[in-house]
């Protein structure tokens, strides 16, 4: 079982966007990084003493604050930048992590149930609140980000940091499930936009699929794994299914005739030769070349698969060749995209004066010039709604422009402290539909049984 790109793809480690040009696989991938393995960089800090906060050698509050390399610059030069606006105040400590999210969740697990360890401030996956909040492991920020706050940020990510009624984390840079498409070939068969439903991207593929001998008509991520959840979930709820009820997640509520609907249209892309049965052992790692060599007319992935169109070591096509929109709907339902991106949480264990430095810090990252500093830099997709009508933003990220639509139709995997053992069964299932080992209907039942079967050990 794979559990790495959960949400998916490296998020820091990427290069050229913006100014610097696109070239690289991690162009605005979105998703694992790994604790294992970690080194503190920075002054090294002494201990506050009698439960005090940490101290560097000039007396400044340290903030050691975990996340991921940055080959873009972007992250380190905000930190130096904070470090020097604060000196002798606070010194936020960047621990470089690599870059498997099973793993970096793993180990923040173990140091939580050793006592919390130093790490202050962690940029963390969209997946991660409700465990670490039901266990507080994490700070609740519901009075620091305040509702008034919150109205200027996407409204997908806040609730991905939405637990029980309160608040314990801050949206940094957010992610989306798209569907990219062969704008030339469309233009050819004479088809002047994006499918709006599954029906018409059936319909258009096998219509291109037949005149211009194209391989694959859809292309997505359909393996037993985290990407392989993400988009069984797109499918269920843009029919709409949901995995728990909207008022109480102990509640299972998968077993719908919609859960079912969305279950069957992903397979029925297989049974009627719109995708290839190969497509049951998808990640993004097999989808990206299927479409970026010219063998697909759509594919379903995140928004750093923009970045490789036009590069000559990734693509065979050219970015005139490529179309995004938002993900396709039902009949007359609406465009749902899987939401990934990272947030900030604060450990609870840290003392007061060190949350407070913390919160200090997130308030900096978070502040619009900083996000738009990191979204032309590193092409990180900002979280404060505003930016997505900054003209700077929308000339250098091209892809937040085309869309930026699935940006802002974002839904959260299911919020539940027992999450990661529910996304187990929902990508066992899923994917035993895609690959036509089980019906639709046999796989809701199952996952409605062993998902509450699941919910029911949920810590109170």
């Amino acid at each position: 079982m794979r559990r790495a790109r959960m949400g998916m793809g490296r998020p820091v480690g990427r290069r050229g966007v913006g100014r610097r040009g696109v070239s690289r696989r991690d162009f605005l991938k979105v998703g694992g990084v790994s604790l294992a393995g970690a080194a503190l960089l920075g002054t090294a800090a002494c201990g506050g003493g009698g439960g005090g906060p940490q101290t560097a050698d000039d007396g400044s509050i340290v903030v050691v604050f975990s996340m991921a390399p940055d080959d873009s610059g972007s992250l380190t030069s905000l930190i130096e930048r904070f470090n020097e606006d604060r000196a002798g105040e606070i010194q936020v400590d960047y621990r470089q992590q690599p870059t498997d999210t099973g793993a970096y969740f793993d180990q923040l697990r173990t140091q939580f149930q050793a006592g919390g360890g130093d790490i202050a401030l962690i940029g963390g996956d969209v997946i991660w609140p409700a465990q670490f909040a039901a266990n507080g492991w994490i700070a609740d920020l519901s009075d620091r980000f305040t509702e008034e706050m919150r109205a200027d940020f996407i409204e997908g990510p806040v609730e991905s940091n939405t637990y029980d009624g309160s608040v314990f984390g801050v949206p940094w840079f957010t992610d989306a499930g798209m569907l990219y498409y062969r704008q030339d070939l469309l233009d050819d068969a004479g088809i002047s936009e994006a499918p709006t439903t599954w029906e018409e991207l059936k319909e258009m593929a096998s219509q291109i699929q037949e005149e211009a001998g194209t391989e694959w008509g859809f292309v997505f991520q359909g393996g037993n794994y985290e990407g392989g959840t993400v988009n069984g979930l797109e499918f269920i709820n843009s029919f709409g299914g949901e995995v728990l009820a909207e008022d109480d997640a102990s509640q299972v509520t998968i077993d719908s005739p919609e859960s079912v609907a969305g279950l069957e249209m992903e397979r029925s892309m297989v049974e009627d030769e719109v995708s290839q049965q190969a497509v049951s052992t998808y990640t993004e790692e097999e989808s990206e070349p299927t479409f970026l060599n010219g063998n697909a007319v759509f594919c379903r992935n995140w928004p750093y698969m923009y970045g490789l169109v036009g590069d000559p070591e990734a693509s065979q096509i050219e970015t005139e060749q490529v179309g995004v929109s938002a993900l396709p709907a039902a009949e007359g339902g609406e465009s749902v995209s899987g939401l990934g991106g990272w947030n900030f949480y604060i450990n609870a264990a840290v003392p007061q004066e060190t949350q407070d430095a913390a919160w200090e810090f997130v308030q900096f990252m978070t502040d619009p010039e900083q996000q738009k500093f990191r979204a032309l830099e590193g092409g990180f997709l900002p979280t404060l709604t505003d930016l997505y009508e900054d003209q700077e933003i929308l000339d250098e990220v091209p892809v937040i422009a085309l869309g930026g639509e699935a940006l802002q139709r974002t839904v959260p995997r299911p919020v539940s402290p027992v999450y990661s053992d529910m996304s187990l069964q929902m990508a066992e299932q899923f994917n035993a539909v895609v690959n036509g080992n089980a019906t639709p209907e046999e796989a809701i039942t199952t996952l409605q049984e062993n998902l509450q079967g699941i919910a029911d050990q949920a810590p109170e």
